[in-house]
């Protein structure tokens, strides 16, 4: 027996709606079954927004939606997975400002309007490599990727309701724990 010749002939192609021809009928459903599914399921995958609920697959390999129940409370999970991840990304900033350790201003003269002279202040921060708060920052980034890639391929199923959770709880997130970011303002910062 060829494998080739079989591998050629059990071959599905994208366009025909026909289902793969076997040409060996001593072989065993799940021996001739066994990698098509997976080759289906590929082929089946959505690739347009759609809503629905039956055959969701999320993420893993084991966690599928059938009903409406749990997509709602997948939709939960992902609202609030996008919600941390907005959090997360303020907390850092948080958390890298109360670090710096090295602070160093820097004035120099510039000139001003009218031919007066105005002095310029810089600060340039700094932190140690080999810290607590540098390693911290380290575990919180990984977290923090690994969190946003989910999200992109939460997004990529293409699921109106999951898609709508992850904007939504970017947003609901963004809005929660942004607003401290704006209103902090370093007094150091002015030029005079």
């Amino acid at each position: 027996m060829d494998h080739s010749h079989h591998m050629e002939m059990s071959y599905t192609d994208p366009n025909s709606t026909m289902p793969p021809s076997h040409h060996h009928p001593t072989t065993s459903a799940s021996h001739s079954h066994g990698g098509g599914d997976s080759n289906m399921m590929m082929m089946m995958m959505p690739m347009t927004f759609y809503f629905g609920f039956e055959n969701v697959q999320l993420l893993f390999s084991g966690l599928v939606i059938n009903t409406a129940g749990e997509m709602a409370g997948a939709f939960v999970a992902v609202f609030l997975l996008a919600m941390f991840y907005e959090g997360l990304k303020i907390a850092r900033e948080s958390l890298l400002r109360k670090s710096q350790v090295s602070i160093r201003y820097n004035s120099m003269p510039v000139p001003g309007p009218n031919g007066t002279i105005l002095m310029e202040t810089h600060k340039t921060v700094g932190q140690q490599m080999l810290s607590f708060p540098h390693l911290l920052q380290t575990v919180l980034h990984i977290i923090q990727v690994v969190i946003s890639y989910f999200l992109m391929l939460i997004f990529m199923t293409y699921n109106g309701y999951l898609c709508i959770a992850v904007a939504a709880g970017a947003g609901t997130g963004y809005f929660l724990f942004s607003w401290k970011k704006a209103v902090v303002v370093d007094i150091t910062e002015h030029c005079h």
